[in-house]
């Protein structure tokens, strides 16, 4: 049978645990606008009677009271892990967007600075030459404009250059940040496991760990398992780089220019060992961006490149200057790309041409050769009224094959990947977003409910106070009372 004290007992412990799940509760809307925090719920348990009573003694069946010795974090892992791959996607979508959007602005399409508005200003000034072949201001418009063009092409490809060492910059920062998270992250499971091994709480160290974690998703696209000594493993794909107290760092390797980068493509490897690393998340969109997406336009506008010059030298070179001079080329790929033969015509290597290369070939309005007519076919003297071949190269421009057509296509496919970039972008954001809130729903703080428990818990601790003095009027009754009769 039990004794009156052991009430108190059960009325202490009572207190204890409402005091505790009171600041919990306190303790939750202290940080209902932290960012990472998960709101925590103090687990009350009862605790059981004596299942063998001591000697001469019998149970009375009752419990001994409350006990709140745990305190749990309110966290969903399969949200968790859901956050981690669409944190994951949507960065990588992000990155992917950013870029093909650069890569229109280098086009600047449309637009009056872009090439096919050059490109446009050169054939006219072509169809002038064809109109009036001897004028020299017309000549001179042929010479500028297609400085202007080179200019062009020369800038852009400069540009593409430009954003493809940004991404290297960029991700080489990226990877000395993850490398900084996964220090921490091994340092947190360090003090988590001492922390549980010593008995006492560890929710908030594991909160700062989460936001780590879900940076990393975001920026590398790093997942996490639970070990079940409480520590984390974090994973890139594929490959473990933290487990428990140890982490592995990363390195960008490969080449360091977009020249290199052909034979040689940037890539994550880990350090030390080399071993490559697939990434997701910022990092993949950059990858992607630095070893495909700007190679692929580049590409194209060297094409397109060698492609003008190939077209506008082969009629150049058939024609006649004013002097009565077979043409020259127009184009050429800078030193190197020149070959002269020995019957005196010049021949230019097409593969050296390049955007970043090309230039302007013909240095006089003189050696514009816009007629078709040799000196011979003509009499004997420059058929300098004739402007047959300036008219044939401004017809270039009509050419389903030429370097203009090349060049829509090429704008045009542009803006259809764009577009279909930022189209999967924003369906894979709104997923993103709605994961994101199944994950608050769930650890995030609600004021109304804390303030519910808040009552909860208060009128439980009064209620265990109530007990507290009804078992010491009792007592009293008991020690001062008993035996004593009249009073």
């Amino acid at each position: 049978m039990s004794s009156t004290f052991s009430g108190l007992s059960r009325a202490s412990s009572a207190l204890a645990a409402q005091q505790r799940a009171l600041d919990t509760t306190g303790q939750n809307i202290a940080n209902v606008n932290t960012a990472g925090y998960s709101r925590q719920r103090a687990e009350l348990q009862s605790v059981g009677g004596s299942i063998v009573p001591a000697t001469y003694a019998t149970g009375d069946g009752l419990g001994q009271g409350v006990t709140a010795d745990t305190v749990t974090r309110i966290r969903d892992a399969f949200l968790e892990g859901r956050a981690q791959t669409e944190h994951a996607a949507t960065a990588s979508l992000t990155a992917a967007d950013t870029t093909l959007a650069q890569i229109e602005d280098a086009f600047r399409e449309p637009g009056t600075t872009g090439l096919q508005s050059q490109l446009d200003a050169m054939w006219a000034s072509w169809s002038d030459v064809a109109s009036n072949p001897t004028e020299p201001a017309a000549r001179g418009a042929v010479l500028e404009r297609t400085s202007t063009l080179v200019a062009g092409l020369n800038t852009t490809s400069a540009t593409l250059d430009q954003q493809w060492a940004h991404d290297l910059d960029g991700l080489t920062t990226l990877v000395a940040d993850v490398n900084a998270s996964l220090t921490a992250i091994a340092d947190l499971n360090q003090a988590i496991s001492r922390t549980n091994a010593a008995g006492t709480p560890s929710n908030e160290l594991a909160d700062k760990r989460d936001v780590l974690v879900l940076a990393l998703a975001d920026q590398i696209g790093a997942t996490a398992s639970l070990n079940p000594d409480g520590t984390l493993a974090v994973r890139i794909g594929g490959a473990t780089v933290v487990n428990g107290s140890s982490a592995m760092t990363l390195k960008v390797a490969g080449g360091s220019d977009p020249a290199a980068a052909a034979t040689d493509p940037p890539r994550l490897v880990t350090a030390p060992g080399g071993t490559t690393v697939v990434p997701g998340g910022t990092a993949s969109g950059l990858l992607t961006a630095m070893t495909t997406t700007i190679p692929e336009y580049k590409k194209k506008l060297d094409d397109i490149a060698s492609q003008l010059a190939g077209q506008l030298n082969a009629l150049h070179q058939q024609g006649y200057d004013l002097d009565g001079n077979p043409g020259g080329p127009v184009f050429d790929g800078g030193a190197g790309s020149t070959t002269v033969n020995a019957d005196g015509t010049t021949t230019v290597d097409l593969s050296k041409v390049t955007a970043a290369t090309i230039r302007l070939a013909v240095t006089s309005v003189d050696q514009l050769a816009a007629a078709t007519l040799s000196p011979a076919a003509a009499g004997g003297a420059p058929a300098k009224n004739d402007g047959g071949m300036a008219d044939a190269i401004h017809q270039l421009r009509l050419g389903t094959e030429g370097s203009d057509a090349s060049y829509r296509k090429m704008i045009v496919g542009l803006g259809v990947q764009a577009a279909s970039a930022a189209s999967k972008l924003a369906a894979q954001s709104v997923i993103s977003a709605q994961v994101d809130s199944s994950r608050e729903s769930v650890s995030g703080v609600s004021i109304d409910e804390e303030m519910t428990n808040m009552l909860q818990f208060q009128h439980g601790y009064q209620a265990a106070g109530r007990l507290v003095t009804a078992i010491d009027e009792m007592l009293d009754q008991l020690i001062n009372r008993t035996g004593r009769v009249g009073l």
